[in-house]
């Protein structure tokens, strides 16, 4: 028995716990408040891609006549389905890798519609290996039942999410709640049956729903009908991302049949509130926190506790206790490196930062305190936290879930993993800044930062000032190469449709990212509509961006606005054409296309210049010296030999400085006296020192014994250090 049962209802990520649930299980133990926790997408994916669940949807009965070819195949080899699904599932899990080869030789798996996309599988697996060829071919097959699924069974299956346009910008509760009224939907039998198992395992007082995305509402309002119907006398609470966006004017009471209560924001100290009246049966609600409960049939919305928000030190580490780490599945659906980090793999999930540092950009919603208010975390406490992780989930991978996290404290946080000597992985969300220079993406590096993702957005230097992203296409340019050349994967974030955007920059924003992917500098990307939020500039604002937005009456969710743009473009019908050349940018193919092959309809020709990204790489500060940056030494592997030079031109002692590093060698002379000043700085300023010296510091060391600093620190044989990942200014 527990206090509480947090659930993340269907359906969220395949291969890792989304963590809001964790994190909120973290803070509860730092209350002595005891809670369950239960990914129910998980449980309902494994009970439906089972021998079991295969069998009952095959006898679901269905007009054989009226399907379509696709559907006849799987129905025709459903003995073959039933045959390999479980040992999939066990391959996906990590359980069973040796079937990869069975997988691999094209005669183990049955095949319908979405293999048909294989023609360039050899090719673009070359770099992958065998397993995570297994894994697409593993993926495709699932996708193949899913199409099943979606057109005899459940039009509003999906892997990740479930009955999504319900959800979006749901101003009327109407359509949502007559759903809610019908009969159970395939899937319902599914989700209610492991629900009621866990209500009657962990008895809980309150029952608290995290609902991050529109295609987690429904499977939340209808659990939480199910408790209202079955077990009364527990409370319902629903928080998250979705109506942290989309409830904040929610105005229905026949939300509240379902919920009890729904907070916003920071979930810690709301919650906290609603644990001190549930569980001690007082039935006094005077103190609450963001919160909206039904009074005396009215909707009201409750900010009356005077108690400020947790700092983040202060909320504890995740507890990923109750949740079944090791039957997350595994899935690729491109061969793409990069692109498959959100779906292959388990990741515990961490934030740098609360907030956003910059919460400047106009499509954001900059005005909700998620975006506004910032607050980092001490590198300290962030590792701490990854040191705890590690023991009790046994993951040594970390996803830093950041809206941005800070340059300043990923190199702290780097720092702080190399000087306990850690081994992890990890990857986060980042603006594309000009502090991520050569030397501190190398330090991310060998930290294990693998991959981080930005938004180059609509990637037009006009737009990107009118979007107000602090940075320019150049500099994105630069940035990207910086983290590719240190061995880090780059995901960006395109844009297509933003306010005033023409036909010409729409085209010009594709070469630009042809461009970016034929240099090697962009590894994955994912092009986004535009979507007027209510809570962002653009939204607040329609007028000064050029757009008028569509008004309705909100009683439901508010937080998409449909529009009108003034340039009168219709946007969308660049959709396909725009993410069919992505898709083979990302496998390195067809760069020499035309443009125009990607669109069935006539576009203008691009106005860039075919070098333009090219010429931005032009370096232009190599030989710059920061005065008050931290200059750190990577390696205390030197060998010195004194040796004697006899040439023509220059003959004397010398010393030969020898660096073994991971992956090669690096030797280079310098006079004896300067070089036992070297190794004498590389003693004294090892990673362990958690004091870096500033270059200015470095400058009067050297000028106490030595003249011209600048002359030593720019020389060929420093150079070779620099360039080695030897010495780094950061």
């Amino acid at each position: 028995m527990k206090d509480l049962l947090l659930i993340t209802p269907p359906f969220t990520q395949l291969n890792t716990p989304y963590p809001a649930t964790a994190y909120i299980k973290g803070f509860l133990n730092t209350k002595n408040i005891s809670s369950y926790q239960t990914d129910l997408g998980l449980d309902v994916i494994l009970e439906l891609f089972s021998r079991n669940g295969i069998r009952k949807i095959f006898e679901t009965e269905i007009e054989l006549q009226e399907i379509s070819e696709n559907s006849k195949r799987i129905f025709a080899l459903r003995e073959e389905y039933l045959k390999t699904i479980d040992q999939v599932i066990n391959f996906l899990q990590g359980k069973n890798p040796t079937l990869a080869r069975q997988i691999c030789s094209m005669n183990f798996l049955p095949e319908a519609s979405r293999f048909n996309q294989l023609d360039d599988m050899d090719f673009a697996f070359g770099n992958m290996g065998l397993q995570d060829k297994a894994k697409h071919l593993a993926t495709l097959y699932l996708e193949d039942i899913s199409d099943y699924i979606i057109e005899n069974i459940d039009a509003d299956f999906g892997f990740s999410r479930y009955a999504e346009r319900l959800g979006k910008s749901a101003n009327s509760f109407d359509e949502l709640y007559s759903k809610l009224s019908g009969d159970h939907t395939f899937i319902d039998y599914f989700t209610l049956k492991i629900l009621q198992e866990k209500l009657e395992l962990v008895q809980p007082k309150l029952v608290c729903f995290s609902i991050p995305f529109p295609g987690n509402l429904y499977a939340g309002f209808r659990c939480a009908q199910f408790i209202k119907k079955h077990y009364p006398h527990i409370k319902t609470a629903m928080g998250g991302g979705f109506p942290n966006t989309e409830l904040r004017e929610v105005k229905d009471y026949r939300v509240f049949e379902f919920f009890d209560f729904i907070t916003l924001d920071d979930g810690e100290l709301p919650l906290e509130l609603l644990c001190n009246n549930v569980l001690n049966n007082s039935g006094d609600e005077t103190e609450l926190k963001r919160t909206f409960l039904i009074e005396n049939q009215q909707v009201i919305y409750k900010n009356n506790s005077k108690r400020h928000d947790y700092k983040q030190a202060e909320i504890g580490t995740p507890d990923y206790t109750d949740l079944k780490l090791d039957q997350y599945i595994s899935v690729i659906e491109i061969a793409n490196p990069m692109h498959s980090l959100w779906s292959d793999g388990r990741w515990n999930k961490l934030t740098m930062a609360h907030g956003c540092y910059w919460g400047k950009c106009t499509f954001c919603d900059i005005s909700l305190d998620y975006i506004k208010i910032y607050e980092p975390v001490s590198a300290k406490i962030l590792v701490d936290r990854m040191e705890e992780l590690i023991k009790t989930t046994g993951e040594t991978g970390f996803h830093f879930v950041d809206e941005a996290a800070p340059p300043a404290l990923m190199r702290e946080v780097a720092l702080e993993i190399l000087r306990r000597n850690l081994v992890v992985t990890w990857w986060t969300n980042i603006r594309f800044e000009k502090s991520f220079t050569r030397d501190l993406c190398y330090l991310l590096k060998l930290s294990g930062c693998v991959a981080v993702s930005g938004g180059l957005e609509v990637a037009s230097d006009r737009l990107l000032k009118l979007i107000d992203k602090g940075v320019s296409v150049e500099q994105v340019a630069r940035v990207t190469r910086n983290f590719t050349e240190a061995g880090i994967m780059v995901h960006a974030y395109l844009m297509y449709g933003y306010p005033t955007q023409t036909i010409q920059e729409m085209v010009d924003s594709l070469e630009i990212v042809r461009q970016m992917f034929e240099m090697g500098i962009l590894q994955s990307g994912f092009w986004h509509q535009f979507a007027m939020t209510a809570h962002s500039p653009v939204g607040i604002n329609p007028e000064e961006f050029g757009v008028t937005p569509v008004k309705e009456e909100i009683l439901f969710a508010n937080n998409d606005i449909d529009f009108i743009d003034k340039t009168g473009i219709d946007h969308s019908q660049f959709s396909f054409g725009l993410k069919k050349s992505l898709f083979n940018y990302m496998h390195g193919i067809n760069f020499e296309f035309p443009l125009q092959d990607w669109f069935d309809f006539k576009i203008p020709k691009t106005q860039v210049h075919p070098d333009h990204i090219h010429d931005c790489l032009l370096d232009d500060h190599l030989f710059s010296f920061k005065a008050n940056s931290k200059v750190v030494f990577l390696t205390k592997n030197v060998i010195a030999e004194n040796r004697i030079k006899n040439k023509k031109k220059y003959s004397g002692a010398y010393t030969l400085l020898t660096f073994h590093l991971k992956t090669n060698i690096v030797k280079i002379d310098l006079e004896q006296d300067k070089a036992e000043w070297l190794m004498k700085v590389l003693e004294e300023n090892t990673i362990e020192n958690p004091k870096k010296l500033t270059a200015q510091q470095l400058k009067n060391q050297f000028e106490e014994n030595f003249e011209d600093f600048e002359l030593f620190w720019f020389s060929k044989p420093m150079q070779q250090l620099k360039d080695n990942g030897v010495i780094l200014s950061l």
